[in-house]
């Protein structure tokens, strides 16, 4: 094996953790005089342990002795994390109840990650329950203990197995504040709980019918995530104007204030719908008897035109209407007919061809439609289909 291959290596003995339990496996190196063989990760097939990787310097030959480094930092953040997983278990049974069973879990050094049987999401008020719990465990500082015992016994002791696992006659038993956590489990652990530190839930939400997925952290990545959160608390007081102390209240007042000057715009445009009804109206084409009215009014919205068509629709009768506008960047579309020409010709109708010659669609009831599209260029053509659409119709 030369510079810069990868490969997979075989010892016959190794301290290298093996991916297990959903614990990921061991990293770290292999050292033969001047070669270096960085191993990215350690897995298991059948009784042999693989130490996957890639040869950084020198050169090895099959059975040339290697010394072994596990990464300790890699493996110690990863130990704390498979802890907190046992430890939210227990803490998951109490708080949602004893039909919580394990349906997978991922633990490496930065992160947590546990899927259990639930049948709805979890309240918000239960994460902190969870937190709570996890946190006082934590802070007892209680010894991680392991037993090697049969299955029986250790059946017997309440041990839970974990979801996917096998196991032998012979079991690794690992319990934690005394009988607070029983679990079947060969991976590597924390020599205390204290040593975990802090648990933050990050996320939850559903990854199937029936599971539920939590994402955590711990220790030190715990308070990065924490500080992280202050900052933005912060920043977001900045904006405001404000401190943590009163980020509350002057939020609230930010959004009151805004609602304020909502219903002020909504007023303004009533008003100005009002006057560009006026303006409109007299612009209104004579076909066959009945008004027909085509605009553009850009930067209105559907509910400034809906409330413009009806107001057309009083002012001149008889008549069929299609108001277009573009408003963020899209089309928005409004048709209106009177209710006496509903027999013949349906807003609804005239929307359809209107809507598809911007590139969108729309519908309705036969004497009001809306819709709209995406091709903004083409709005002044899509309004001026309504004069032959009246003319085919009548």
């Amino acid at each position: 094996m030369n510079e810069g291959d990868e490969a997979v290596i075989v010892l016959n003995q190794t301290p290298f953790y093996a991916e297990s339990g959903g614990q990921i496996g061991d990293c770290g190196f292999l050292q033969a005089g001047s070669a270096r063989f960085d191993v990215r990760d350690t897995t298991k097939t059948g009784g042999a342990f693989l130490h996957h990787g890639v040869l950084d310097s020198g050169s090895l030959t099959i059975g040339a002795p290697v010394e072994t480094h596990v990464d300790a930092e890699v493996r110690h953040a990863t130990s704390l994390n498979h802890s907190a997983t046992h430890l939210l278990h227990a803490a998951l049974r109490q708080v949602l109840g004893e039909h919580v069973q394990q349906k997978g879990s991922l633990v490496d050094s930065q992160r947590l990650r546990f899927d259990f049987s639930h049948f709805e999401a979890i309240k918000p008020e239960q994460i902190k329950a969870l937190e709570d719990i996890v946190n006082a465990e934590i802070r007892k500082n209680s010894a991680v203990e392991t037993e090697e015992t049969d299955i029986e016994t250790a059946k017997n002791k309440g041990a839970m197995a974990l979801f996917g696992e096998k196991y032998g006659d012979n079991v690794r038993v690992l319990s934690m504040g005394g009988d607070f956590s029983v679990e079947l489990c060969g991976g590597i652990h924390a020599n205390r709980t204290g040593d975990i530190g802090l648990l933050k839930i990050i996320s939850e939400g559903g990854v199937a019918s029936g599971v539920r997925r939590i994402e955590a952290v711990t220790g030190a990545a715990a308070l990065a995530y924490l500080n992280a959160a202050e900052e933005q608390l912060k920043e977001a007081a900045s904006l405001v104007k404000g401190s943590r102390d009163n980020l509350i209240d002057k939020l609230s007042a930010v959004l009151e204030r805004n609602r304020q000057l909502e219903k002020q715009l909504e007023q303004l445009q009533a008003k100005a719908a009002s006057a560009a009804g006026d303006d409109l109206s007299s612009s209104a084409l004579d076909v066959k008897g009945v008004k027909v009215l085509a605009a553009r009014l850009d930067g209105q919205d559907a509910k400034a035109l809906l409330a413009l068509v009806d107001q057309l629709k009083n002012k001149l009768g008889r008549a069929v209407i299609l108001l277009g506008s573009v408003h963020e960047e899209k089309v928005v579309l409004v048709a209106g007919v009177t209710k006496d020409l509903t027999g013949q010709l349906k807003a609804g109708d005239l929307m359809k061809q209107a809507a598809a010659a911007v590139g969108g669609k729309g519908g309705g009831r036969p004497d009001m439609a809306q819709g709209g599209g995406v091709d903004a260029g083409a709005l002044d053509g899509a309004l001026a289909l309504t004069v032959p659409f009246v003319e085919q119709g009548l």
